[in-house]
């Protein structure tokens, strides 16, 4: 079994948020079975990491627990946060408004660089 997962962030949106939970459940998941395990955020998904967002939102309708808990959940697992830098800027998240999750600023190179490598496998939402 592999244990490494990469996970890209494209199509995940806080403006639809029964999407936005499942991938954070899933991952933490995944470092539950001692899987290393790295979220990379792009576009629009940079949202969640500006603070606020994710805590408002809820991937169900019965509000039990937000897309935040979900996310805090996965780093408390051991999962790493990488954000696009660009996406970061085009989504007005800064270092005074960021999410203390975050892992750090890694682009498209780092994100390919495990997709490419056999002991990664990866999946994108």
């Amino acid at each position: 079994m592999a244990d490494k997962l990469v996970m890209m962030l494209l199509t995940i949106d806080p403006d639809h948020p029964h999407l936005c939970g499942t991938p954070f459940f899933q991952a933490a998941a995944a470092a539950a079975m001692d899987v290393e395990v790295e979220i990379y955020f792009a576009s629009r998904a940079c949202r969640l990491l500006k603070k606020g967002v994710a805590e408002a939102i809820y991937p169900s309708e019965n509000k039990e627990k937000s897309v935040y808990s979900f996310m805090q959940d996965a780093a408390e697992a051991g999962v790493k946060f990488y954000a696009c830098g660009g996406a970061l800027d085009a989504n007005g998240v800064t270092r005074d408004n960021m999410i203390p999750e975050l892992t750090g600023v890694a682009g498209g190179a780092a994100y390919m660089s495990r997709v490419l490598d056999d002991e990664w496998k990866s999946i994108s939402y």
